[in-house]
C-alpha cells in the first residue's frame, strides 16, 4: 500500500552522520528504527533481515525500506505495498490523519554520543520507520497507510499515528500473511543468530469464537417465582407473583424491623406475605437519613395489579399506631379516594378519616370552621399545583396542615406523573414535577413513599426520587445530572444495576404477577381495499394541498410571507389526520375479534388513546344536535385546518363616494414613499437617509413656528417668482404652496375659501381615485379567486370518502351505549336513534349519575356483566381494576384489545395492568393490533424504546414484560440507518442494500426506485428546495442536517405517503437497521444489556472477596471469582447428534465436521446440526460448547468438510478437548497470555457482584485502560453456579483487569474507613 506524500525537503538538510565503519556500506543503505527498544540502526544495502545489538530483537525491513529486485528476499513486501483495495484494516470513527515520512540515508548504525544534542534530534526525525517484528502480523493502516505490527488476536486497536479506532477485516488478512521463516546471521555485526520462534498464524476459527464471547452470552428465563426471602409473617399472595432472574440474584438486607401491627395483621390476614415485607422494609429504610439530613425515602416498584393501594394503607395503620397521626396521599385521580377508604377498610383501619382536598375550601384545614385535626388528605396532582383566585395554594395549606416537624408519611402513588422534572434539552420542567420537589423539600422529616409500576421509565424520569439517595452528598455522584450522564454512558447494563443496587440497599421493592396464562399476540390488520384507496386519495390530497398552500402564500398582497406557524399546524394536522386513519382501518379487525371473543363466552376490553372529542363537539356547534350519520374525525380535523389556516390576501375595503376630498389630498400629498393611503407603513424600501428626513422634519417645523410669529413676511409666488408686499397671495390647503390669483390660468377673481387648493393637485386627486379604484378592484378580483379556491378545497374534502370516528364506530358495531361500557374522559357522545335513521348527541350521564361518577357507573355494570365490552382510555382508565376478579359477577376471561398504542410505554402498561390483576380467575389475552403500514409503527417504536428501558429499571432486567423491541426504530442505530437511506436517495452514496422490489443486476430498477423515493419525500416536504432536472427527470434538493437523523419525522411523514411507496420506504430502512445492528453484534459493540454465561461446571473458587461495604446500609460490593468448564466431552456431542437423528427431525448435513484449513498444525473439530431456521446450523465445539450464532450452510461447506469416520471425528475432538483446557485458540506464543480466554475450555471469570453504584467511577476508569475494545465496556453478566444453584448478577471485570480495580476500591475503602 502506498505512503502519503512525502513533506518538501528541508531547504538546508543537516550533515551526514558519521556512522562506524562498516563491511560493504554504499550510499544504497538505509537507516531504521528498531521494533523492540527504538534504537536507530544502519542496515546495508542487500540486507533484509537484522538483530537489533541492544535487544536482540530479530526484525525485517518495512516494505518502503526495501529496494525492489533481486536483492530484497522480503516476501511481504508485494503484499503489503499492494493498492489500497486490499486494505485488511477498516475505520470504525474518523480523526484527523497524521502525515508519514521516511528517509533514506547512508547505512550505518548510529553512534548517538558522538553527535551534538541538536543535531541528533534533527537526525532522529528523519528516522521514523520502525522494523517489523516478525512474531506479529503486519497490516497497513486505512487511514494514514502507516504499517502497522499487529499482535495475534487482536482484533480492535488504534493507530498509534493517526490514533484513528481500526478493526481487523479477517477476509482479507490472508494477503498480509508471511509463510514462516528463519531469519538470516548477520556476520557483520558480530553476532551469532539468536533462537527464532515461527510466527504465529491468524485462526479464523479463534476470530469467530472471541467475537461470540465478545458478544456475550444466551438469554435465559426472564422471571423466577417470587417469596420473601427473608420474612414469613403473613399468607402467601393469592396469585403467583414473580421477580426478574436479574433482581432475584440480588439479597435485601437483614429486616430488623418490628411492625407493631404484627398481631392484628397475622390474625386478621389482611395483608399477604409480600405485602407485609413491604411494610417492614419501608418502615427499616424511614429510621435511616441521608448525608444531607433528609429523612430517606422507599420506591415501591411492584407491578399493576399487585396490591400496592392495600400495601399504603397497611403502611398508614402502622404508622398511626406510632402515634402519627397525619398523612398525604397523591394520586393521578379524585375517583381513587373510594379505594383508598376501601383499602384502609380492608387492612382493618375503619377509623382513620380519609378527606377528599378538592371538596375542602383553601383555608386552614385544622380550624374551627374546617375541622381537619388528623386523618389522611386525598388529593391529585393537579390539586398539588392548584391555587385560588385570591392566590392561595394547596401546597402551602398542606405544609401548614402538617406543621413543623411533620414525619408523617408523605404518599407519591402513581408517581410517574412527576416524571418531567428534568425533560430533554429545550424543554421546561413540568409544574408538577417542581411541586414534588419543593413539598419533599419543605417538610424534611416526611417519610417518603414512591409509588409506581413505571415510576422510572427513562432514568431522566428518576429526577424527582431525591429521598432515594442514589446522588449528591455522601455518593459518587456530585448531581443527578452527573447519575444521569454516567447512566447513559452505561447503556442498558446500567439500567439494570440501578435497580439490584437500590434492591441490595433496602430502598426498592419490585414484584410483578406472574404473567403466565396470559397470552400475548401481534394482530396485523391489513388496510381493506376500499379503506387502501380511501387511504392513497388521501395522501395524495395532503400534498396537494402542501402545493396549494405554498403557492397561495405566494400570492398574498404586500409580499406578506406565511407564517411558520401554520407549517406546525400543518404537519401536526397532517400527523394526527393520519393517526386516525391507521386506528380506523384496525376497527373492522377489532369487531372482528371482540365478536369472536363473546361467542367464545369471553368478554372485550378495547384500548385507546384518543377519543374524538373535540372534533365531534366542533361538529355538533356547527350542524346542530341531531347529524345524517356519525362524525368523521379525519374530515372535521381537515376541515379545520384549511378554514382556520388558509393564507387569504387582506380583503380590500371599498372607495367610499362621499369621501372628503381635501382628506384624501392630504393624505396623498402627506404620504411618503413607504407609507401608503391609509398611513400604513409599505414594504419599500427608503430613498433617503435618516438624517435628511430628520432635517427636513426640523426645517418645517421652524419655517412654521417662524411663519406664525410674523404676519408681514414677504411671500414669493410659485409661479413668478416675485415677491408681494401687501397683495393678497392664495395657499393651497394641500401642497401649501402660495401663488398670485392673477398668475392662474384662469385667474381667480373671486375671495378663495379656506380649502382652496390649486388646479394641479385637483388634477393629481382626480388621477389618484381612478388608480386606486382600479386598484381596488384587482385587489377584489384576488380576494374573491382565493375565497373561491378555498371553498373549493372545502368542499373537495366534503366529498371525500372517510371514516367515521373509531370510539363511536366501535360502540355502534358492538351493540350501542347499552352493550358497551364507556370508561373515557369525554362528556358526550353521538348515538344512533332507534329509527336506525340518523344518530344524535346526547350526555353520558344522566339524573342519576352525576358526571364525575359516571366512569365508575359504567365499570360497575362491566363487572357485574350487565355490560360485556368495556372501552377505555388513559383519560378515564388511571388506576381502574377490570380483571377477572373472584369476588365479581363478571368473571369471565378478559381478551384485551389495544387499538391504539400510548404515545409512552408509561401509558401502556398502565394499560396493560387494567386487566392483569391480583385476585383474578383468568389471566388476560393481549392483543396487540398494528396495521400493514410501515409509518404506523412510529407510535410501536415509542412503546417499545420507553418498554426496553423501563423493564430495565424499575424490574432490574429490560425483558421483563411485554415489549416490541423489533419495533424499536428510534435509537442510534435508526439514526445511522435514517442517514445511510437519505444520502443513498439523494445519490450523494450508494445504498448499503438492494432496495425492496429492486434487483442488483438491472441498475434501472434501483434507480427507478430512487427517483419514486426522492418524489415521496419531495411530497412530505423532506427533500427541500428541490427543482426538476434538465431533462433527465431527476429531482434535485436537499435534506436539511436536522433531518437527516430524525427518525421520529421521518416516521411520522411516512404515513402521509401512498401505501405502497411508503411500505417500501419502511423496508428499505428497516434493511439498513438490521445490517448495521448485525455489523455492531459482529464486532462487539452491540449493548446487549444482562446476560447469561453459560457452562457445563460453574464453580466459585474460593471465598469472596469484600471490596466495599456501604456505611448506611451494610450492603456490599463483592468480588466473585468463578471457574467455568464450557467443554463439551466427545460422549455428550454424540448423544446430541444420536438424540436428533431418533427424533427424525436431522438434516442429510448433520454431523462432525473438521476445518479445511490448519492452525499451528491443527485443525478445528465442529458438531453441526439444522436449527429450527431453515439452512442454519447450530455449531457445537469441543472447548466451548454450543455457539450462540447459527452458521448458514454456505459458510459451513465453505470452511469446513464433514467427516464420514467417527474415528477420526473422535480423535480430533479428543485432542482439541483436552488441549483447550490449558491453552487459548492462539496457542502458546498469543501475547495476551494467561489473560486471553479466547477458545479456552477451563475459564476463569471475576464478577464484582452486590452494590456497583458507590464504586461506579472507580470501575469505569479502570475498564477504560484495557487493551481490547469489549473489555472497555460495562458487561452486566448472570452466572448460576451447577453445584449448589446459586445465582450472582454483576459486573463482569477482564482477568487482566482485576488488580487495577482491586487497588482502586482498596484506595476507596481507605477513604471510607
Amino acid at each position: 500500500m502506498t505512503q502519503p506524500s512525502v513533506p518538501p525537503p528541508l531547504a538546508v538538510q543537516p550533515p551526514p552522520i558519521p556512522a562506524l565503519p562498516t563491511a560493504g556500506v554504499g550510499g544504497g543503505g538505509v537507516q531504521v528504527r528498531c521494533a523492540g527498544c527504538g534504537l536507530v540502526l544502519n542496515v546495508p544495502p542487500g540486507q533484509s533481515k537484522f538483530v537489533c545489538i541492544r535487544c536482540k530483537m530479530p526484525q525485517k525491513l518495512p516494505p518502503e525500506l526495501l529496494n525492489p529486485g533481486p536483492s530484497s528476499n522480503n516476501p511481504t513486501a508485494a503484499a503489503a505495498g499492494g493498492d489500497a483495495e486490499s486494505n485488511a484494516l477498516k475505520l470504525t470513527t474518523t480523526s484527523t490523519t497524521t502525515t508519514t515520512t521516511s528517509s533514506s540515508s547512508p547505512l550505518r548504525q548510529q553512534q548517538q554520543v558522538q553527535q551534538p544534542q541538536q543535531q541528533q534530534q534533527q537526525q532522529l526525525q528523519q528516522v521514523p520507520t520502525h522494523g517489523i517484528d516478525p512474531t506479529k502480523i503486519q497490516l497497513p493502516c486505512a487511514n494514514c497507510k502507516a504499517l502497522l505490527n499487529v499482535p495475534h488476536g487482536m482484533t480492535h486497536f488504534s493507530c498509534p499515528q493517526c490514533l484513528v479506532d481500526l478493526a481487523v477485516d479477517f477476509s482479507k488478512l490472508n494477503k498480509f500473511l508471511p509463510p514462516p521463516h528463519l531469519p538470516l546471521p548477520l556476520p557483520h555485526l558480530g553476532l551469532p543468530p539468536p533462537p527464532f520462534h515461527p510466527p504465529e498464524e491468524v485462526n479464523e476459527v479463534a476470530i469467530e469464537v472471541e467475537r461470540e464471547e465478545d458478544e456475550g452470552g444466551t438469554v435465559g428465563d426472564t422471571f423466577t417465582d417470587y417469596r420473601p426471602p427473608k420474612l414469613s409473617i403473613g399468607p402467601p399472595h393469592p396469585d403467583p407473583v414473580v421477580e426478574t432472574s436479574s433482581l432475584s440474584a440480588v439479597q435485601p438486607p437483614e429486616p430488623t424491623y418490628d411492625p407493631k401491627t404484627k398481631d392484628d395483621l397475622e390474625r386478621t390476614q389482611a395483608l399477604s406475605c409480600l405485602q407485609i415485607e413491604t411494610l417492614v422494609y419501608a418502615s427499616q429504610r424511614h429510621l435511616q437519613h441521608l448525608p444531607n439530613g433528609t429523612r430517606a425515602g422507599f420506591f415501591v416498584g411492584d407491578g399493576a395489579g399487585v396490591g400496592k393501594g392495600r400495601t399504603i394503607a397497611g403502611l398508614i395503620w402502622e404508622n398511626w399506631c406510632h402515634g402519627r397521626r397525619k398523612a398525604l396521599w397523591i394520586s393521578v385521580g379524585s375517583d381513587l379516594k373510594f379505594d383508598a377508604r376501601r383499602d384502609l377498610d380492608d387492612v382493618g383501619a375503619t377509623y382513620i378519616e380519609v378527606h377528599a382536598l378538592n371538596k375542602l375550601p383553601y383555608s386552614k384545614l385544622d380550624s374551627k370552621s374546617v375541622g381537619v385535626m388528623e386523618g389522611v388528605i386525598f388529593l391529585t396532582y393537579n390539586s398539588l399545583i392548584a391555587s385560588s383566585e385570591k392566590g392561595r395554594s394547596r401546597l402551602t395549606q398542606l405544609v401548614q396542615w402538617c406543621g413543623s416537624g411533620f414525619d408523617g408519611l408523605l404518599i407519591f402513588d402513581e408517581c410517574h406523573k412527576a416524571k418531567n422534572l428534568v425533560p430533554e434539552s429545550g424543554s421546561q420542567p413540568t409544574r408538577t414535577g417542581e411541586a414534588v420537589l419543593e413539598i419533599q423539600a419543605r417538610l424534611p422529616e416526611s417519610r417518603v413513599i414512591y409509588c409506581s409500576a413505571t415510576g422510572a421509565s427513562e432514568p431522566r424520569n428518576m429526577g424527582y426520587m431525591v429521598r432515594l439517595g442514589l446522588w449528591g452528598a455522601g455518593t459518587c455522584f456530585e448531581n443527578f445530572q452527573a447519575f444521569l450522564g454516567a447512566l447513559e454512558k452505561g447503556g442498558v447494563g446500567a439500567l439494570e444495576l440501578v435497580a439490584m443496587d437500590m434492591k441490595a440497599r433496602g430502598m426498592y421493592i419490585c414484584r410483578t404477577l406472574s404473567y403466565k396464562g396470559a397470552e400475548f399476540e401481534v394482530v396485523e390488520a391489513p388496510l381493506e381495499d376500499e379503506m387502501m384507496e380511501m387511504y392513497t386519495k388521501a395522501a395524495i390530497f395532503w400534498a396537494e394541498l402542501r402545493l396549494e398552500l405554498l403557492t397561495a402564500s405566494a400570492f398574498l398582497s404586500d409580499g406578506k410571507p406565511v407564517n411558520s406557524q401554520i407549517w406546525r399546524v400543518y404537519w401536526s394536522s397532517h400527523q394526527r389526520f393520519f393517526r386516525h386513519m391507521c386506528m380506523s382501518a384496525k376497527v373492522p379487525a377489532a369487531v372482528r375479534l371482540a365478536k369472536k371473543a363473546l361467542a367464545e363466552d369471553k368478554c372485550v376490553v378495547i384500548g385507546l388513546q384518543s377519543t374524538g372529542e373535540a372534533r365531534t363537539e366542533e361538529a355538533v356547534t356547527k350542524y346542530g344536535h341531531e347529524l345524517d350519520d356519525f362524525v368523521s374525525g379525519p374530515r372535521e380535523l381537515m376541515l379545520k385546518f384549511v378554514e382556520e389556516n388558509y393564507p387569504l390576501p387582506e380583503e380590500p375595503e371599498s372607495l367610499q363616494e362621499d369621501e372628503n376630498v381635501k382628506e384624501l389630498q392630504r393624505k396623498r400629498h402627506s404620504a411618503a414613499p413607504d407609507v401608503s393611503l391609509k398611513g400604513r407603513v409599505r414594504k419599500a424600501a427608503k430613498w433617503q437617509p435618516a438624517s435628511d428626513d430628520e432635517s427636513d422634519k426640523e426645517s418645517d417645523t421652524d419655517s412654521a413656528h417662524d411663519s406664525s410669529e410674523s404676519d408681514d413676511e414677504f411671500q414669493i409666488c410659485n409661479i413668478c417668482n416675485q415677491e408681494a408686499v401687501g397683495k393678497k397671495l392664495l395657499q393651497c390647503s394641500c401642497c401649501g404652496q402660495v401663488l398670485h390669483a392673477a398668475c392662474l390660468d384662469p385667474s381667480i377673481t373671486d375671495v378663495a375659501s379656506e380649502d382652496w387648493s390649486c388646479p394641479s393637485c385637483k388634477e393629481k386627486t382626480d388621477e389618484y381615485l381612478q388608480k386606486k379604484q382600479q386598484y381596488l378592484t384587482q385587489l377584489r378580483i384576488r380576494y374573491q379567486k382565493a375565497v373561491e379556491r378555498k371553498s373549493k378545497i372545502l368542499e373537495i374534502i366534503r366529498a371525500m370518502d372517510l371514516p367515521n370516528n373509531p370510539l363511536d364506530d366501535l360502540i355502534d358495531q358492538l351493540g350501542g351505549p347499552d352493550k358497551v361500557a364507556e370508561m373515557t374522559g369525554r362528556r358526550g357522545m353521538l348515538v344512533r336513534a332507534s329509527s336506525g335513521k340518523g344518530v344524535t348527541y346526547q350526555l353520558r350521564n344522566n339524573k342519576d349519575v352525576t358526571v364525575e361518577m359516571v366512569n365508575m357507573h359504567e365499570k360497575q355494570q362491566f363487572m357485574d356483566g350487565k355490560k360485556l365490552v368495556a372501552i377505555i382510555s388513559e383519560a378515564g382508565s388511571a388506576g381502574v381494576s377490570l380483571q377477572a376478579d373472584r369476588r365479581a359477577k363478571n368473571q369471565r376471561r378478559r381478551v384485551h384489545l389495544t387499538l391504539e398504542l400510548p404515545w409512552s410505554a408509561d401509558r401502556a402498561i398502565q394499560q396493560f395492568g387494567r386487566t392483569h390483576r391480583s385476585n383474578q380467575a383468568s389471566a388476560p389475552e393481549y392483543r396487540l393490533l398494528f396495521t400493514n403500514l410501515g409509518g404506523e409503527r412510529r407510535f410501536a417504536s415509542i412503546v417499545a424504546k420507553r418498554l426496553e428501558s423501563l423493564g430495565a429499571l424499575t424490574q432490574g432486567d429490560r425483558r421483563a414484560g411485554p415489549t416490541l423491541s423489533a419495533y424499536n426504530y428510534d435509537s442510534s442505530y435508526g439514526k445511522r440507518a435514517l442517514m445511510a437511506m437519505y444520502r443513498g436517495i439523494m445519490e450523494q452514496d450508494t445504498l448499503p442494500v438492494v432496495p425492496p422490489g429492486c434487483s442488483s443486476e438491472k441498475p434501472e430498477t434501483v434507480q427507478d426506485f430512487i427517483m419514486k423515493a426522492k418524489a415521496a419525500l419531495v411530497s412530505v416536504g423532506i427533500v427541500r428546495d428541490s427543482v426538476p432536472g434538465n431533462g433527465n427527470g431527476k429531482l434535485s434538493g436537499r435534506i436539511i442536517d436536522s433531518d437527516m437523523h430524525d427518525v421520529g419525522r421521518f416516521l411520522n411523514r411516512l404515513l402521509g405517503l401512498a401505501p405502497d411507496i411508503q411500505n417500501r420506504l419502511f423496508e428499505l430502512f428497516a434493511s439498513i437497521l438490521d445490517l448495521l445492528v448485525q455489523n455492531a453484534r459482529i464486532e462487539g459493540n452491540l449493548d446487549s444489556g444482562i446476560v447469561d454465561m453459560r457452562a457445563n461446571i460453574i464453580e466459585l473458587q474460593g471465598t469472596p472477596k469484600t471490596v466495599h461495604v456501604d456505611q448506611m446500609s451494610g450492603a456490599s460490593t463483592v468480588l466473585f471469582t468463578f471457574t467455568l468448564d464450557r467443554g463439551i466431552t466427545w460422549e455428550s456431542a454424540s448423544a446430541m447428534l444420536e438424540e436428533k437423528r431418533k427424533d427424525g427431525l436431522g438434516s442429510s448435513y448433520d454431523g462432525f465436521y473438521e476445518s479445511k484449513r490448519e492452525w499451528l498444525g491443527r485443525r478445528h473439530f465442529i458438531l453441526a446440526f439444522e436449527s429450527a431456521a431453515s439452512g442454519m446450523f447450530k455449531i457445537v465445539r469441543p472447548a466451548v460448547g454450543e455457539s450462540v450464532r447459527e452458521m448458514p450452510l454456505t459458510e459451513l461447506k465453505n470452511k469446513y468438510r464433514k467427516l464420514p469416520s467417527l474415528e477420526k471425528a473422535r480423535a480430533g475432538w479428543e485432542d482439541e478437548y483436552d488441549v483447550s483446557s490449558k491453552q487459548c485458540m492462539h496457542g502458546r506464543n498469543c501475547k495476551l497470555g494467561k489473560f486471553c480466554t479466547v477458545g479456552r475450555r477451563l475459564q476463569e471469570v471475576n464478577v464484582l457482584g452486590g452494590l456497583i453504584l458507590p464504586v461506579w467511577g472507580t470501575i469505569e476508569k479502570a475498564l477504560s485502560k484495557q487493551a481490547r475494545q469489549s473489555h472497555k465496556r460495562l458487561r452486566v453478566v448472570r452466572l448460576e453456579t451447577t453445584t449448589d444453584n446459586q445465582r450472582i448478577v454483576g459486573l463482569l471485570v477482564p482477568n487482566a483487569a482485576v488488580e487495577a480495580v482491586l487497588q482502586d476500591l482498596a484506595w476507596v475503602q481507605d477513604i471510607d474507613d
